[in-house]
């Protein structure tokens, strides 16, 4: 099996379909005999926009919330490239939060896979 990481983004909520369809499409989320599994989970991104950002939301200087949801995908290690493009290409954030990280994704000794 491929080593697999898992992308944490955090996006405003009318967004979230938007990267959740991209990355499935760049392939994150392909579980067995299924694509674009992810998980999501809402709650308020807080940010103060400094001088020289040029914010989708809110203004300089000034503190913001925005109601947003996190978004979890783990992906092959080797579509690392095209599932972050992917998300920040429909993301509508000037600097969008995210990371990633390797994960351990195999199957316990004797189980079966769906694969």
């Amino acid at each position: 099996m491929e080593p697999m990481d898992c992308l944490v983004i955090y996006v405003p909520t009318e967004s979230a379909r938007a990267v959740r369809q991209a990355i499935g499409d760049a392939g994150a989320g392909r579980l067995g005999h299924y694509s674009h599994c992810s998980f999501s989970l809402d709650g308020t991104g807080k940010f103060t926009p400094l001088p020289g950002a040029n914010p989708a939301v809110g203004v300089v200087g000034s503190p913001e919330e925005v109601l947003e949801t996190r978004i979890e995908a783990i992906y092959p290690r080797s579509r690392r490239n095209a599932v972050v493009a992917a998300a920040l290409s429909v993301h509508p954030y000037e600097t969008p939060a995210f990371m990633t990280f390797p994960v351990d994704a195999s199957l316990p000794d004797g189980a079966s896979s769906l694969e």
